[in-house]
């Protein structure tokens, strides 16, 4: 993939939240050339949607979406395709990013999508 067209900092940075889960693959998604980070072949966050934005999208809890697309729609939405399914969007190029938040939301992601084992593994630390 061509960082430059999706933003080197903005890339690097989701890279090294994503990559920290136990397990985590980073490969892209289907035939686009945005990454998708998995574990055990299920995708827990992907970058590019079609906007021609830099975005993420990952899996939100129950009820997520509405609450973080009604109160900072600068920062978040609903993503074509699995908006329907509670997945949230991220605009990466926002100039107000909350880095901490966003890692937060990837790890709630992680957690929903990742075996037990796995999440017990990220718990205790190992």
């Amino acid at each position: 993939m061509d960082e430059n067209e999706y933003g080197a900092g903005a890339f690097e940075r989701l890279r090294q939240i994503c990559m920290a889960f136990p397990e985590a693959e980073e490969e892209p998604f289907g035939g686009h050339t945005a990454p998708s980070w998995r574990v055990r072949k299920k995708i827990f966050a992907m970058g590019g949607d079609g906007t021609g934005r830099e975005v993420v999208t990952f899996k939100a809890a129950p009820g997520a979406q509405e609450v973080l697309v009604s109160a900072a729609p600068q920062r978040f939405y609903r993503p074509p395709y699995i908006g329907h399914k509670g997945w949230v969007g991220a605009w990466l190029d926002a100039s107000d990013i909350d880095w901490d938040e966003l890692a937060a939301l990837i790890d709630e992601s992680y957690r929903m999508i990742a075996p037990k084992r796995l999440v017990q593994q990220l718990d205790s630390g190992r």
